[in-house]
C-alpha cells in the first residue's frame, strides 16, 4: 500500500526495499509497495565516563569526562553509516554506549601511557585536544561526530595520592621560592596566555572555515536530494493519474455493458410475458372450443367435429406462426445490440489510440523544438564568447558562413541579365585614353593644357553616346562647339 511519510525536525527516514540498492535517507518520501521505512533521531547524546588510565611512570589516575556525540547531519555518508549502526541497536542501548565508551577509554589510555604524569597534569588542554582528535578519528567509521568534550579535573586513585602530594610539594616550593616563582609565573602566564589566545583564534578560524565549507556542501546535497524527491513525486503522481483515468474508462465501459444487459433483460421479460399470455390464451381457446364442441355435439355432431378440427389446426398454426415471429424479432434485436456494442467499443479504442498517438507526436515535436532552440542558443553563445562579445564580428561571420554575400551576388547578377548596353570606344589619335572606355589621339599639346584639350575633344562623342543610349539630347550651348574641332575624333 502506498503511503507518504514525513520525518520530524530531528529525524530522518530510512527507506529500504524494492527499487533501492542499499538504503535511502530522506526527510519526506512516498513509501511504495515492497519498501520498508523506519525513523532514527539525529540529536546528540551525552555520554559521561570516568576513565581509569596510567601514565608512563605507571601512576594510575581517574579522568572524568563528558562527551556530547551524535551523527554528522551535514555529511550524507556519515548519516548512512549512523543509520546502519542503529539498524541492529537502539539509540540509547547499552551496545552503542559501550561502543563509544570503549573507543574513548582505549584512546585515552593509549595517549596517557605515552605521557608522564607531569605532562598530563600541566598540559590538560593539549591532552584534551589529543584525546578529542584520536577519538574523533575512530568515531568517523560509525558516522559519529563529537560536538563537545569536557574533561574534568584529574582525580587520584584511592591508595595513590599523587596529586595531593604534588600539591603539597608545589606549596612548599612556592613558600621557599616565592619571589622567583612569582616573577617566573608572571612571565609564563603572560606568554602562555598570548600563546593560548593565538592558538584559540587560529583553531576557531580553522573550525569556522571548515564548518562553512561543510555547510555549503551539505546544503548543495540537500537541494539536490530535494529536487530528486520532487521529481520522483511528480512521476508517481502522473502514474497514479494514468491509473485513475484507466479505471474510469473501464468503469464507464462496464456501466454501458450493464445498461445494455438491463435493457436486454427487460425486453426478454416483456416477450416472455407475451409468450405466456399467448399460451394462456391458447388454453382458454381450447377450453372454449371443448365447451362449444360438447354443446354442438348434441345438435350437429358430424359438422361440429369437422369444424372443430379445422379451427384447432388453424389456431395451432396461428400460434406457431406468432411464436416464431416473436423469436425472430427477439433474435434480431439481440444481434443488433451486440453489433452496436462491438462498434462502440471499436470506435472508442480507435479514438483512444489516435489521441494517444497525437499526444505522443506533439510531445516529441515540442521536445525536438526545445532541443533545437537550446542547441542554437549554445551555438550562438559559444561563437559570441569566441569573438570576445563582439556582436558585429559575430554577425559578419554568420552572414559569410550562411552564404548571404553569395546570394546577394546571385541576385544582382540575375537583375542585369537580359540587358544589352551599348559600348562606344573612340580615340583622337595621340594614343592616350580618357574616361571610361574612351581613348584620345592627335594634337601636340603637353602638360596640363594637353590634358584639358584632350578632355574637350572627347566631349562631343561622349554626348553622342549618351544620346544614343539614353535618348537625352545635350543643350545647344554644350554640343555646338564640337563641330568646330579641327581634328575630329576617329571612331573605332
Amino acid at each position: 500500500m502506498v503511503s507518504y511519510r514525513v520525518a520530524r525536525a530531528s529525524e530522518y527516514l530510512v527507506i529500504t526495499g524494492y527499487g533501492i540498492h542499499d538504503i535511502k535517507l530522506a526527510k519526506k518520501a512516498w513509501i511504495l509497495p515492497g519498501q520498508s521505512c523506519s525513523r532514527f533521531d539525529v540529536s546528540p547524546v551525552n555520554y559521561t565516563f570516568e576513565v581509569q588510565a596510567m601514565s608512563s611512570e605507571k601512576l594510575p589516575f581517574l579522568l572524568p569526562a563528558v562527551f556530547t556525540i551524535g551523527p554528522r547531519i551535514d555529511d550524507h555518508e556519515s548519516l548512512l553509516k549512523y543509520a546502519k549502526l542503529l539498524s541492529c541497536h537502539e539509540r540509547h542501548s547499552h551496545e552503542v554506549k559501550d561502543l563509544v565508551q570503549g573507543i574513548i577509554e582505549g584512546e585515552t589510555r593509549v595517549l596517557a601511557a605515552s605521557m608522564t604524569m607531569e605532562d598530563v597534569f600541566k598540559g590538560t588542554k593539549d591532552f584534551k585536544k589529543e584525546v578529542f582528535d584520536k577519538v574523533q578519528l575512530e568515531l568517523n567509521q560509525f558516522g559519529l561526530w563529537i560536538y563537545n568534550a569536557n574533561i574534568k579535573q584529574l582525580v587520584d586513585v584511592q591508595g595513590h595520592e599523587y596529586f595531593s602530594y604534588l600539591g603539597q610539594k608545589i606549596q612548599m616550593e612556592a613558600a621557599n621560592q616565592a619571589k622567583v616563582d612569582v616573577a617566573e609565573a608572571k612571565m609564563k602566564g603572560e606568554v602562555g596566555a598570548k600563546l593560548r589566545q593565538g592558538q584559540t583564534i587560529q583553531n576557531a578560524a580553522k573550525i569556522d572555515a571548515e564548518t562553512k565549507i561543510f555547510s555549503t556542501q551539505r546544503q548543495g546535497l540537500g537541494n539536490k536530494e530535494e529536487i530528486k524527491v520532487n521529481a520522483e513525486i511528480k512521476i508517481f503522481q502522473n502514474l497514479r493519474d494514468a491509473e485513475v483515468a484507466e479505471a474510469n474508462m473501464k468503469l464507464a465501459t462496464q456501466k454501458a455493458g450493464w445498461a445494455q444487459s438491463a435493457e436486454m433483460a427487460q425486453v426478454e421479460s416483456v416477450k416472455a410475458v407475451a409468450i405466456k399470455e399467448a399460451e394462456l390464451q391458447r388454453e382458454v381457446e381450447l377450453k372454449n372450443a371443448l365447451t362449444r364442441t360438447e354443446k354442438l355435439k348434441a345438435e350437429f355432431l358430424s359438422k361440429a367435429s369437422v369444424e372443430y378440427d379445422v379451427k384447432v389446426q388453424e389456431a395451432n398454426w396461428e400460434l406457431y406462426k406468432k411464436q416464431k415471429q416473436a423469436e425472430a424479432v427477439l433474435f434480431e434485436k439481440q444481434k443488433a445490440a451486440d453489433a452496436q456494442k462491438l462498434v462502440a467499443e471499436a470506435q472508442f479504442f480507435a479514438k483512444q489510440q489516435a489521441a494517444d498517438g497525437e499526444l505522443y507526436a506533439k510531445k516529441k515535436e515540442a521536445e525536438g523544438i526545445v532541443s533545437v532552440a537550446k542547441s542554437q542558443g549554445v551555438y550562438v553563445q559559444t561563437l559570441l564568447q569566441e569573438f570576445d562579445g563582439n556582436y558585429p564580428q559575430l554577425r559578419d561571420y554568420m552572414m559569410i558562413n550562411g552564404g548571404m554575400f553569395q546570394e546577394v551576388a546571385k541576385i544582382n547578377a540575375s537583375a542585369v541579365q537580359g540587358l544589352q548596353p551599348k559600348i562606344s570606344i573612340w580615340t583622337n589619335g595621340d594614343g592616350s585614353s580618357t574616361g571610361n572606355g574612351t581613348s584620345t589621339g592627335g594634337g601636340s599639346a603637353s602638360g596640363a593644357m594637353g590634358e584639358i584639350a584632350g578632355l574637350y575633344k572627347t566631349l562631343p562623342r561622349l554626348m553622342q553616346t549618351v544620346e544614343e543610349q539614353t535618348g537625352m539630347t545635350p543643350p545647344a550651348w554644350l554640343a555646338g562647339p564640337a563641330r568646330s574641332v579641327s581634328n575630329p575624333p576617329t571612331w573605332v
